[in-house]
């Protein structure tokens, strides 16, 4: 039987980390917003992006929607805005011809609305319905502005001009694989979850899936790897290609990863506004679908499947558990893993030996995002939660999944369950991939 102390003790350290998740979440948008001018922030720097005084906005209009109408039942404090930063009401194409509030405007309201929140943490009991239960709505904001923060410093890198974001280089524990790839052997797992307090519905319930046998690239397919497909003519041999690749690749001209170009018969990448040879030993980013599965065919090889993939990075062999993140239940550390914008790029593949899953899998979290070979599909007993256009509106054959999270994801929306999709030709993301073939 729980006490009356035990349970104060416990919704204690919930309160707390809702409130830190929170802050985290908020000095980290102030920090991609503070860095540009007010010309910048209300400009749309690629068609595919919005404005970044949108998505400041937004954050807080998203937090007011949910935190206090939905949980606390106040009236709406900006009613007339609520059309304005409905993101499946305007395309971002749209969004610089709405009157958006201006970039103070935007930041008194988000900070009026952060202010009221705190308000209501310390006094909302966080029990007695499915928002509320072990803090599920404040962590899900939480995770919301840093999924925005993640979109924010995509634009950041989208932007032309010269540099406004600084971070050092990732200095992490290096220690190449003795082996290229891992076996992961045949059998059942637990995928997905049924108790990880802030999962979102599309990662709910866990069940049971069956694989058979695999091997599965030990790390990221590096830049190196990438550039010897370049150099056999990759990109001008249609036998690589899906159909709709193939088109993709020669209407645009794509002839390497986005923001590459060749200067002097050298290969240079364009990174949050420095021009920089590209790296070999560091996982190859801002490839899309299409560009992974054409590789991975090079190759002789393929994508993992989403199952596979989380095989790989959950499963431990000795108990037969799925762990939490592939170095066990506890959260990441900066020794696990390159995540929370900590540095502006991948780290060199072989890095972190500390996160490396039970089968010895390295950097399955953190760095880049990975395309897997999967359509974006709801587990078996999914449920929509707390609003279908969170993930039911996506599923289907249009996006692919990717997962484990990339240099730009914070840890309280990363973990070894957690699933994002996108469009197949989406480049300007995070995102690289592993190859994996049949045992």
């Amino acid at each position: 039987m729980t006490t009356a102390s035990e349970s104060g003790t416990f919704h204690s350290g919930l309160r707390e980390r809702a409130a830190a998740s929170l802050t985290a979440a908020r000095a980290r948008t102030a920090a991609l917003t503070d860095a540009v001018t007010d010309a910048d922030l209300t400009a749309q720097h690629s068609p595919l992006m919005s404005p970044l005084v949108w998505d400041l906005a937004h954050i807080g209009n998203q937090e007011e929607l949910w935190l206090l109408r939905r949980v606390a039942g106040r009236e709406s404090l900006r009613p007339e805005i609520d059309p304005l930063y409905d993101a499946f009401r305007h395309a971002r194409s749209e969004r610089p011809g709405l009157p958006l509030l201006g970039p103070a405007e935007a930041r008194r309201y988000a900070a009026e609305v952060r202010g009221r929140v705190f308000d209501l943490l310390e006094r909302t009991p966080l029990e007695g319905s499915a928002l509320l239960d072990d803090g599920f709505a404040f962590g899900m904001i939480a995770q919301h502005e840093q999924q925005h923060d993640e979109t924010m410093l995509i634009t950041h890198q989208l932007r032309q001009g010269v540099p406004v974001l600084d971070a050092p280089d990732p200095d992490a524990p290096y220690d190449p694989p003795s082996a290229a790839e891992v076996l992961v052997p045949a059998g059942p797992f637990t995928m997905g979850t049924s108790t990880e307090p802030w999962a979102l519905d599309n990662e709910r319930p866990a069940h049971l899936r069956d694989t058979a046998a695999f091997l599965i690239d030990t790390v990221p397919v590096t830049n190196a790897a990438y550039l010897a497909f370049i150099a056999d003519g990759g990109y001008h041999e249609p036998a690589w290609w899906a159909a709709a690749g193939w088109e993709q690749i020669r209407e645009h001209a794509i002839e390497a990863p986005l923001f590459w170009h060749r200067e002097g018969g050298q290969w240079l990448r364009r990174r949050f506004g420095v021009t920089e040879p590209v790296p070999d030993d560091e996982p190859v980013l801002h490839v899309s679908w299409y560009e992974a599965d054409a590789y991975a065919r090079w190759a002789g090889r393929r994508l993992p499947t989403e199952t596979e993939w989380e095989k790989a990075a959950r499963f431990d062999p000795v108990t037969g558990r799925s762990t939490r993140y592939p170095w066990g239940d506890a959260d990441p550390t900066p020794a696990h893993a390159n995540l929370g914008q900590r540095h502006l790029r991948p780290a060199r593949a072989g890095s972190y030996p500390a996160g490396a899953s039970p089968l010895g899998v390295r950097q399955l979290i953190g760095d880049v995002w990975e395309w897997t070979a999967s359509d974006f599909t709801p587990y078996p007993g999914f449920r929509a939660f707390p609003y279908r256009e969170y993930s039911e509106v996506f599923f289907g054959p249009e996006h692919k999944v990717l997962r484990g999270g990339s240099f730009a994801v914070d840890p309280v929306a990363c973990r070894g369950t957690f699933r994002n999709w996108d469009l197949p030709v989406r480049r300007q993301i995070f995102s690289g991939f592993r190859t994996a073939r049949d045992a």
